[in-house]
């Protein structure tokens, strides 16, 4: 069951691995200095957090989120996470789509065109529902992880980094909890999918601890490696190019590339966490779903979403606190579940 384990694996991967985290942005933003410890906490929290998730949706058999949101965060605040669920979706997937806008500009390329590029691939993904998604994650995230670590691995060597320099300094432990929490409502919603689809436990546990020991040993590589150009990092938006700049242009338009398949497969996740929880009030094929959800993001895309991120992202990081540690209790009243 290995091989049908990687497929979820990939997918939790792809769902967890935006923009913000592959450009080292989010990552910088949550960690930083004294923050190997937190690294761990959230290796095993996402690790736990996964089980969960894909362990209650593979009981319930799900298609969409909301029988698993149900047992995890009960009843009377189903309505509540299911809203904050759909616009976290929604939010996310029009800034990717602007992002790949924004992505073309820095190629000298219409912003218009960026758009239509990413709108296009994301309808031709669901052509065959759910698998074409899996079948893209398959091939783009090794490829993504790969030339991460190899950036990675490449800069510490040339460098001569220590990456486990002042490891008796965790004063940033508690950065774990925010920064999984963050993660949390995405993976319900994409995770609630595909329950239907998983045939074993095995499965569940090649997922979840696949998913938590890549996403961990990739996070403590990349937060040691940006610690050690702490002061160059101010000077740039995006902290992998303060790595990149050490290396030839050819290799910076790779990662650029995959980049911007890290939005792709972003927004493709939030398509399918939207698409699949609208079927059962519109039965229409998934593809057609998706192009309709496009049509009405493309012109979004042009609004400002910074004042109401403001807004909603704080609301997000005290409600999803409450479902991480619903998850991570979930020994405690699993056995209630019904």
């Amino acid at each position: 069951m290995l091989g049908p384990g990687f497929k979820w694996m990939f997918l939790i991967i792809g769902t967890t691995i935006g923009a913000g985290y592959a450009s080292g942005r989010e990552l910088w933003q949550f960690f930083g200095h004294e923050s190997g410890l937190a690294i761990l906490l959230f290796s095993i929290f996402f690790t736990v957090s996964c089980y969960v998730i894909m362990h209650v949706s593979y009981r319930k058999q799900s298609s969409d989120y909301l029988p698993v949101l149900k047992v995890i965060v009960g009843t009377r605040l189903t309505k509540v996470y299911d809203i904050m669920i759909f616009l976290y979706l929604f939010t996310t997937t029009v800034v990717m789509i602007a992002g790949s806008g924004a992505t073309g500009q820095a190629f000298r390329i219409s912003y218009w065109w960026g758009v239509l590029a990413i709108s296009i691939g994301l309808i031709a993904l669901f052509l065959k529902d759910i698998n074409g998604l899996l079948t893209v994650n398959q091939v783009v995230l090794p490829l993504l992880l790969g030339g991460l670590l190899f950036i990675l691995f490449l800069f510490t060597v040339d460098q001569q980094l220590n990456l486990f320099i002042n490891l008796h300094e965790q004063r940033n432990w508690t950065a774990a909890f925010p920064f999984t929490a963050l993660n949390i409502l995405p993976l319900i919603a994409v995770l609630g999918a595909i329950g239907n689809k998983v045939k074993s436990k095995r499965e569940i546990h090649v997922a979840a601890l696949g998913s938590g020991l890549i996403l961990g040993t990739i996070s403590f590589i990349y937060n040691s490696s940006l610690i050690q150009i702490a002061d160059e990092l101010l000077l740039y938006e995006i902290p992998l190019f303060a790595i990149l700049k050490h290396y030839p242009f050819e290799i910076l338009i790779f990662m650029s590339i995959l980049l911007w398949f890290a939005i792709f497969t972003t927004a493709a996740s939030g398509i399918l966490g939207i698409a699949t929880r609208l079927k059962n009030i519109c039965n229409i094929p998934i593809w057609m779903m998706a192009a309709v959800l496009i049509l009405v993001m493309i012109p979004l895309t042009t609004l400002g979403f910074s004042t109401l991120i403001s807004y909603i992202y704080p609301v997000y990081g005290i409600l999803n606190l409450y479902v991480l540690t619903r998850l991570l209790l979930y020994p405690l009243w699993g056995n209630k579940e019904v």
